[in-house]
């Protein structure tokens, strides 16, 4: 399993897409990648859904999202 804690990044005014598409390279067949977000990052699903990935997203409080995206 793979994780990006998007959140620092953006909190730093920085955008997350690169470091999570090297996440997705890196992936072996059978593992998840799991993406933290303080939204819900739907542009990003709908990216990851074209690619073959199913995903669940679950509102961990305090406006942050836990986004686990498998093949």
């Amino acid at each position: 399993m793979a994780i990006v804690d998007a959140r620092p990044i953006i909190k730093a005014g920085d955008e997350p897409f690169d470091t999570i598409m090297q996440a997705v390279t890196a992936l072996g067949d059978n593992e998840e990648l799991v993406v933290l977000a303080p939204f819900e990052p739907v542009p990003l699903e709908g990216v990851l859904s074209s690619q073959g990935f199913t995903y669940e997203v679950v509102d961990i409080g305090d406006g942050d999202w836990k986004v686990t995206f498998r093949r």
